[in-house]
């Protein structure tokens, strides 16, 4: 197994095993990412994918230090989630967390706050989709000016603590890289 689509549901990415508590026709491995250990092997895994997954799940560290597990050294975590500005995130009743584009920096080595997991990602790229009016306005494109590796840029910051209200927040896409 080399790719893995966690919570692929009837939507599996083409060339993915896919794992999903439901017991559908695209569903190779039915598990319930709260359960842990996952039936994957250690660092059998060069990519993860988790679509509008991570906010459902009861510990984000928890599944995050599964993903770390599975995956092989360097391997690549994709991550889809709403932003904590979009109705999406607050309407549907199964959502446990509502997050920020900072959210998966607790995870960074050395960032001072992550002692309660021991997986460690670094950042490798970000992306803030906006809500349309935003996006066809041109402000998405400023949000994500030099969105690399972990660097906080100045507009996206200063969008997430002062505008963000206003001007809303969508759907966040994450690319982490595992640190061992």
């Amino acid at each position: 197994m080399n790719k893995l689509d966690v919570g692929c549901g009837r939507n599996k990415l083409a060339g993915y095993m896919g794992l999903d508590i439901a017991a559908l026709p695209s569903v190779d491995i039915v598990h319930d990412v709260n359960v842990t250990p996952w039936p994957v092997a250690d660092n059998s895994c060069d990519a993860v994918c988790m679509r509008h997954l991570i906010e459902h799940c009861d510990s984000i560290p928890r599944v995050m230090e599964e993903v770390h597990r599975i995956l092989i050294p360097g391997g690549i975590v994709e991550i889809v989630t709403p932003h904590y500005t979009d109705t999406i995130s607050w309407k549907d009743i199964t959502h446990k967390w509502h997050l920020s584009t900072k959210s998966f920096e607790y995870f960074e080595p050395d960032n001072g706050t992550s002692y309660y997991s021991k997986a460690r990602f670094e950042t490798v790229d970000s992306y803030v989709e906006l809500a349309n009016p935003f996006r066809y306005a041109g402000l998405e494109f400023l949000v994500n000016l030099q969105r690399k590796s972990g660097v906080w840029r100045f507009f996206r910051r200063w969008w997430e603590l002062y505008l963000c209200f206003v001007i809303r927040g969508k759907t966040m896409h994450f690319k982490l890289k595992a640190l061992k």
